[in-house]
């Protein structure tokens, strides 16, 4: 192609504009002329974009410049729709993108910048006090732009900030067994069991939602949890598998129950063996809404902070386990978790048990002097327990 000066080039064109600057424009690897973005000053200047475009189109580095050009917001929608997701984890990543990524709605792929990302984020934490969801947010930002990537729409992942999408959660709260049974009885007598499944079975709430006569023993004291009801934004409970593989399990639980469980299912589960285990008062699956009034009542009740959740009582339950001597293993096959980080939540120590667990070192580390010099455990204050008796 002929430039402003009358000889042919090897590579693109350049030509003078009237306003004095220089346009550059290349063929592409598809044949399509595209020109440069901006103007330069000097010939020297298209010279050396020219340059670069063909070395990018040489090692295979080239991108369409109007690849990026593509809504975020229809981006993600597709994105979410393409995949074989949780009802739940759907919910929650539409909402994340009608309430925490609106940001990003009207812009294309190629204009989230790494710039534009941060700014987001500080912002979010400077005005709102939606850490965990903005750290949510963020990770399935980073995940859209990650498959954007990968569709070679843009060129690299804008979303770069190291530790943005971790969630830094508060150390859980434990109830005492004295304040589970407190909530037991102020819950009332047709969730109580729920209340003492929920701590010592201990099961998800989507779990107690889905258990049916069938999956209960009394004679044995086996709970059978089969799959789950999650309850989505709607209101609406769908039927389906538990949350990992392992969640499928059989609880055996503790001796005192088993009178707990043959009231409940006496007085107020459905009749015949797919009949629901929890329903309300109008024979209706319970619903978070209204279980959830009922529970904020209760824990006002009993005195529990205003943070704690009936998910708390899960890691009570746990919590109480592993002091009882559980595993990790043992607390990852009863909590239906399928990897050590989930089950390590609930090896939980507080100074309680830290007493204990000095308590128990002590004991030992006297017994074994005690056993290499022939004379009795000295006290913990250094007397005789010998004497001390």
């Amino acid at each position: 192609m002929a430039n402003n000066r009358g000889r042919r080039r090897r590579f693109g064109a350049i030509r003078k504009l009237p306003s004095g600057r220089y346009q550059a424009r290349y063929p592409g690897p598809d044949g399509v002329m595209r020109p440069a973005p901006e103007t330069f000053a000097t010939t020297a200047d298209a010279d050396d974009w020219l340059a670069e475009k063909q070395t990018e189109i040489r090692r295979g580095e080239w991108r369409d410049p109007d690849a990026g050009a593509v809504s975020f917001r229809a981006y993600a929608d597709k994105w979410v729709d393409e995949r074989d997701l949780a009802p739940l984890t759907r919910d929650l990543y539409r909402y994340l993108l009608d309430k925490h990524l609106t940001a990003f709605s009207d812009l294309d792929l190629d204009e989230i910048t790494a710039p534009r990302v941060r700014e987001w984020r500080a912002e979010r934490l400077r005005t709102t006090n939606a850490k965990t969801m903005t750290a949510k947010a963020y990770r399935l930002l980073k995940a859209i732009m990650e498959t954007a990537v990968d569709d070679e729409l843009i060129q690299r992942n804008p979303c770069r900030i190291k530790g943005a999408g971790k969630e830094k959660a508060a150390e859980r709260r434990i109830a005492t067994v004295t304040q589970v049974d407190a909530l037991a009885d102020a819950v009332g007598m047709r969730w109580r069991l729920m209340v003492y499944l929920g701590a010592y079975g201990p099961m998800r709430p989507e779990e107690l939602a889905g258990l049916c006569r069938r999956d209960v023993d009394v004679d044995t004291l086996r709970v059978r949890v089969r799959l789950a009801e999650p309850e989505r934004m709607n209101g609406r409970r769908v039927r389906g598998d538990t949350k990992s593989e392992a969640g499928t399990r059989t609880v055996i639980l503790p001796a005192f129950l088993r009178r707990e469980l043959r009231w409940h299912l006496e007085s107020y589960a459905e009749p015949g063996p797919d009949g629901l285990l929890f329903v309300g008062e109008k024979g209706a699956p319970f619903r978070r809404s209204s279980f959830g009034r009922k529970w904020r009542k209760a824990r006002d009740v009993v005195g529990m902070p205003e943070g704690f959740r009936f998910y708390d009582l899960r890691h009570t339950g746990h919590t109480l386990s592993t002091r009882s001597g559980a595993t990790l293993k043992d607390t990852m096959v009863r909590a239906g978790q399928s990897s050590e980080k989930a089950a390590l939540i609930y090896q939980h120590s507080d100074e309680e048990r830290q007493q204990e667990v000095a308590a128990g070192l002590d004991a030992t580390v006297r017994k074994a002097r005690a056993a290499a010099t022939g004379k009795p455990p000295a006290g913990p204050s250094g007397t005789d327990l010998a004497r001390d008796d």
